[in-house]
């Protein structure tokens, strides 16, 4: 096992990028959520592998103003995570961003870490805004801190939220949509992980929450539906966002990406058996060869 634990200190700069060189970062993060998991022996594996391409593109393509040497920086754009048990992909894209070492995402879910089960603020990983893990409470929380951006502060801040799909069964989720739209929020955009996949089955089978694209419609979202592992549909859709942004359309964004959950491991892709569990050591050592 020492063979997989191992971590480069590989750090990854938050600058435009060509679609294709994207691939190297992608691999790092998945390679990332594998590690960190075998090691902790548990929690999730197939949502964070499912949205990899995302958090490349976001944290590494120049869409989201940051800096890692002072997290707190004022004038920082922010994204929260409110499917909190996707953190091994957050936490991967925050080390590669150079917030905290790379070698500290070896302590996931230790007693002690700062990287636990769900983000904790009260932790004090830099990178996480705000504790999260209640299902449905996150966008909630987003959208406040939009409104007070755009309203109370008046700056130029954007704020990113992503969901997973089962949770939009959650009632506060479309709260939270009325009160986006109605407040105009042209400074959020909502990313929905729409792998139809939760930790009972398939989304539309336990509850089913379709047609996604029309009920944001409804409530005067700008609609993108994307693969969410094509690299270049998701530059296309940050592009946009960014376009409405700037434009001030009064819309809030929202972005439906299609995924498959644990994608490029294949034993692993499209099966919600995969939501919570991690992979054991001869699993772990059969994904990494798949990553390499």
């Amino acid at each position: 096992m020492n063979e997989i634990l191992e971590f480069g200190n590989k750090i990854f700069q938050n600058q435009k990028r060509k679609a294709h060189e994207f691939k190297e970062i992608t691999l790092e993060i998945r390679r990332d959520i594998i590690k960190m998991l075998v090691r902790a022996k548990s929690g999730h594996s197939g949502g964070p592998l499912g949205i990899a391409d995302v958090f490349s593109v976001l944290y590494f393509g120049a869409y989201m103003n940051y800096n890692p040497n002072e997290p707190f920086w004022k004038e920082r754009d922010r994204f929260i995570l409110s499917s909190g048990h996707y953190c091994p992909v957050q936490y991967s894209a925050l080390a590669r961003a150079g917030f905290y070492p790379v070698k500290e995402m070896e302590t996931l879910r230790k007693f002690g870490s700062r990287l636990q089960g769900h983000p904790g603020r009260d932790m004090g990983l830099p990178g996480i805004e705000v504790s999260t893990g209640s299902l449905g409470q996150g966008i909630s929380i987003a959208v406040g801190m939009a409104m007070n951006d755009k309203y109370l502060d008046k700056n130029q801040q954007k704020v990113f939220c992503l969901t997973g799909d089962g949770e939009l069964q959650e009632g506060s989720c479309w709260e939270a949509a009325m009160a986006a739209a109605n407040f105009k929020l042209d400074n959020l955009c909502w990313i929905v992980d729409n792998n139809d996949c939760q930790i009972d089955g398939r989304v539309h089978d336990v509850m089913n929450i379709y047609p996604l694209d029309k009920k944001f419609e409804s409530f005067n979202f700008d609609v993108i539906i994307i693969d969410g592992n094509s690299t270049e549909q998701i530059i296309r859709a940050f592009d946009k966002f960014t376009m409405n942004y700037n434009s001030k359309t009064g819309k809030p964004t929202v972005i439906i990406a299609k995924t498959k959950m644990g994608k490029a491991v294949s034993f692993m892709e499209d099966k919600y058996q995969w939501h919570g569990n991690p992979p054991n050591e001869e699993q772990a050592l059969l994904a990494l060869e798949e990553l390499k």
